[in-house]
């Protein structure tokens, strides 16, 4: 943010009176050369002119003390009407005896038949003063006016810049907060579940029990090391995703087939942390836990015009039309849902579909960052793990 209310840099207050001079002093030189038969100097009118809005600028910061230490608000109105009234009348006799001063020493300067004489041939410096003082106070208030109007108007720009930024901040925390809670939400829930896999092997193959065990550490160490993040590499993603797919495949054995097709030129763009195995998750349990046979989960992730589209499929028993119409609609995943929206608003989409083969295909659409996007090319990453 730039300069305070009320603070306006004394280099822009003199390029404005600097302006306002040459305007004053074009207008004054066409109004002589034109309308009247007095001799017409440009570099005397200028310099006139630009005596006369140099007073001002001298004034201006005083001015901008008096609008900021005496705002005009519904609160205290009365005591700073009163203030700005006195300090008019201060201010037009400042710049009366500078200008008028001023005036004299330009005329001086432009030849002694220049010089003001009063009624009797002398100096008439006090006539002259009152003359600007009198004659010009109506114009000399509301250039007054100007002033404390300009610096009321900037005070409530800047107010109103660091209200939105103070909104946005606060805002910011706020989504930050609820990323983190969202993100906290699945940590406990995968470690139940796993923990009870566990449990359940440790009474029927104490190899496997212990196997996953030791993925279930590594698994925990790479959470840890992301604690807080809210976006990894897809490669990051994908290798925690691996690991949990080696305890579910030690659980399943032979009946869970896991498919990778992933494009290389994605492998560097940013996905929300975590974002892959619940949704795994989800179809190992419900779409492949009824099958006796188990069945095949397929992992995709790929580039579509500046957007990276991520699949997960299962083969297993499906969904009803009912609940795939309320799945898309907002419910189940209601975790993933709700990051998505946190993170990418409506630069996103989150979609349950119903293959014709069967199963069921869950596909979310983010943007693509732009290093990824520099790094497709037409090669892509095909496996069966």
């Amino acid at each position: 943010m730039q300069a305070p209310w009320g603070h306006i840099r004394l280099r822009v207050i003199w390029g404005v009176a600097t302006l306002l001079g040459f305007f004053s002093g074009f207008q004054a030189y066409y109004f002589v050369s034109t309308f009247t038969e007095r001799p017409s100097s440009f570099p005397l009118l200028l310099a006139l002119n630009l005596n006369y809005w140099y007073g001002w600028a001298v004034l201006v910061p005083a001015v901008l003390w008096l609008s900021r230490r005496f705002p005009i608000e519904r609160a205290e109105w009365v005591r700073s009407i009163a203030a700005h009234a006195g300090g008019v009348v201060v201010c037009i006799f400042l710049h009366a005896v500078m200008v008028v001063t001023g005036r004299m020493v330009i005329l001086g300067a432009f030849g002694p038949d220049m010089r003001y004489a009063g009624a009797e041939g002398g100096p008439a410096w006090l006539q002259e003063f009152q003359r600007m003082f009198f004659l010009n106070f109506d114009w000399e208030m509301m250039t007054y006016w100007c002033i404390v109007g300009l610096s009321h108007a900037l005070r409530f720009h800047y107010e109103s810049q660091a209200r939105a930024l103070r909104e946005s901040q606060l805002e910011t925390r706020l989504v930050e907060a609820r990323l983190h809670s969202l993100q906290h939400q699945l940590q406990p829930h995968f470690l139940f579940n796993t923990l009870n896999t566990i449990s359940a092997l440790m009474h029927r193959d104490v190899d496997a029990a212990d196997r996953m065990i030791a993925r279930l550490g590594e698994l925990l160490r790479a959470s840890l090391e992301t604690a807080g993040v809210q976006e990894v590499s897809l490669k990051q993603e994908l290798e925690f995703l691996e690991r949990y797919l080696e305890i579910e495949q030690t659980r399943f054995r032979d009946r869970l087939i896991v498919q990778f097709d992933v494009h290389p030129g994605v492998l560097d763009a940013l996905v929300p942390n975590l974002i892959l195995q619940p949704l795994v998750e989800n179809a190992i349990k419900h779409g492949l836990g009824p099958c006796p046979s188990g069945g095949t989960v397929s992992i995709s992730a790929q580039p579509d015009a500046g957007q990276l589209v991520l699949e997960v499929r299962d083969d297993g028993v499906g969904l009803s039309a009912a609940t795939l119409s309320d799945f898309n609609q907002g419910v189940g995943l209601a975790n993933t849902r709700s990051r998505l929206q946190h993170l990418y608003g409506s630069d996103h989409r989150f979609e349950f579909r119903q293959p014709a083969a069967g199963g069921l295909s869950v596909v979310i659409v983010i943007p693509l960052d732009e290093v990824a996007g520099e790094l497709l090319d037409e090669d892509g990453m095909e496996g069966v793990a």
